[in-house]
């Protein structure tokens, strides 16, 4: 079974067409990245992917569940990390997840361990007890990284994850999203604008222009179809 499978996947606003029958696999364990400038439907694609948009036509189904139909088994199966900062900043790192995990009804032992392991797992440990508001942007990123971690997804969605951060620390994200990826097996999907990014972490990629997937294949195929 397929992690994703999508088959003439549409979206409009009114006469905007922001997802034009778009069609694409998602193999199990792959990092798969849609990459292109901003209004290509990157976003789009994955608010509808994630079941918080529906689509105008066509179906997709993520780990074997349709998007429309069977809503609740794909948000069971998936964790998303939205471009807008969605941390309560108020609250520590720990607490954070602590609330998170809660909301998603694990047992109390099993909440600790998680959230120990999640923390350690994207260098927050040491963090933890502090208060997210006095996180610097690349540290909330992490968080919310560790956050998607917590009930073990098997799609991983993540949209522009290192917007405006540093290189350094854009770099740090990546190799957290690959760890996540080689040791929970996890299926990423992530949205990019930056072509570094794409080459680094993902196993195929999309390239979308004007709400249409205009080619896919590995970073290495691509740039091997520029020539000299």
């Amino acid at each position: 079974m397929k992690a994703i499978e999508v088959t003439d996947l549409t979206r409009t606003f009114g006469q905007l067409v922001a997802v034009d029958h778009i069609s694409f696999e998602v193999e199990q364990g792959e990092i798969f990245g849609f990459l292109g400038a901003n209004g290509a439907g990157k976003t789009t694609t994955m608010m509808m992917l994630a079941t918080a948009l529906n689509p105008s036509s066509g179906m997709a189904t993520v780990c074997g569940h349709d998007i429309v139909r069977d809503r609740n088994k794909v948000r069971e199966s998936i964790a998303v990390v939205f471009e807008e900062l969605s941390l309560d900043v108020d609250l520590t790192g720990r607490e954070n997840l602590d609330f998170h995990a809660c909301m998603y009804h694990l047992e109390k032992k099993t909440r600790e361990e998680r959230v120990s392991l999640a923390l350690g797992l994207v260098g927050l440990r040491s963090k933890q007890n502090i208060l997210v508001k006095h996180y610097s942007g690349g540290m909330q990123r992490r968080l919310e990284i560790a956050r998607g971690m917590l009930t073990y997804p098997r799609v991983l969605f993540l949209d522009e994850p290192t917007l405006g951060l540093d290189v350094q620390t854009r770099r740090l994200l990546w190799d957290y999203a690959r760890k996540l990826n080689g040791e929970f097996g996890t299926t990423i999907l992530l949205t990019t604008h930056y072509v570094e990014e794409a080459d680094y972490l993902c196993d195929r990629i999309a390239i979308l222009e004007q709400g249409k997937i205009v080619v896919t294949d590995t970073p290495g195929g691509l740039k091997n179809s520029l020539g000299d």
